[in-house]
């Protein structure tokens, strides 16, 4: 696929809206609506890169109150012509089709391949990629499950959403100090996983989220590590013109806080 001149794909990812309150959420989620205002003149396509919430599951008729700014802007812009890719994050995973139906945005659970302009793309969130996490991994593998979906399906929302807010706030407080230091090329398991499939096939920009620390990581033969960042803490997003691909910041102050190696 070929890109205009004048035209351009962003790509951002966890947000995280609903944590850690309705208020700091609210704060944020207004600015995202304000960035995804301020690309629309020129974005061919938007990816958001997963964890847009930190907790969503669809029931069958009932979906989780609140995000109305953010549903809306999606709704809008893909309304306009504007394509729009979602892929599942460790935090909104329980999709069921609300998102293809009524905003017109396909849904990703795995990394996907992607190519414009002669620059080939691997796009994913990046949970459970890579060596380590094993425990992750397999609480990953009984969420990603129909039947125990199904049996969370069954418990009265407000008691459903309430266990899982409970548990998203520990799973955040074990982990939120490593999110912010990069470990080194040794130690960060996203950086581990690009390499393994470069020995397969190659791609020119492999982008995740996740990790919540924005990251330019140069690997062999000119391929380069992308993760964008957050919403939370840096405001980072990647954008490609069509000739390069290039990570930064809605905010001046977290330029420098971008980690490239």
């Amino acid at each position: 696929m070929q890109i205009s001149s004048s035209k351009k794909i962003y790509f951002l990812s966890d947000f995280h809206l609903g944590a850690p309150n309705y208020d700091a959420s609210l704060i944020r989620e207004k600015r995202i609506v304000q960035f995804l205002d301020e690309i629309k003149k020129d974005a061919a396509i938007i990816f958001i890169v997963g964890d847009l919430f930190d907790f969503w599951y669809e029931y069958r008729t009932v979906v989780p109150k609140g995000y109305t700014r953010i549903l809306g802007k999606l709704a809008e812009l893909t309304d306009s012509g504007i394509a729009m890719h979602f892929f599942v994050g460790n935090h909104d995973m329980w999709m069921s089709g609300y998102f293809e139906k009524e905003l017109n945005i396909p849904v990703y659970y795995e990394p996907k391949a992607f190519e414009w302009n002669g620059k080939k793309f691997l796009i994913g969130h990046g949970d459970g990629l890579g060596p380590g996490d094993e425990g992750y991994k397999f609480i990953k593998k009984i969420f990603r499950n129909k039947f125990c979906q199904w049996l969370f399906g069954i418990l009265p929302p407000a008691v459903g959403v309430g266990l899982a807010n409970y548990f998203s706030r520990k799973s955040r407080a074990a982990t939120g100090q490593l999110d912010e230091h990069f470990l080194g090329e040794e130690n960060e398991w996203l950086i581990t996983y690009c390499k393994e499939v470069l020995q397969n096939q190659y791609f020119d920009y492999l982008v995740f989220g996740h990790r919540h620390l924005p990251i330019d990581f140069k690997l062999k033969d000119g391929s380069r590590y992308i993760n964008l960042g957050d919403w939370i803490n840096y405001c980072t997003y990647a954008v490609f013109d069509g000739d390069n691909l290039l990570l930064q910041s809605w905010l001046p102050e977290m330029e420098n806080k971008i980690i490239k190696a």
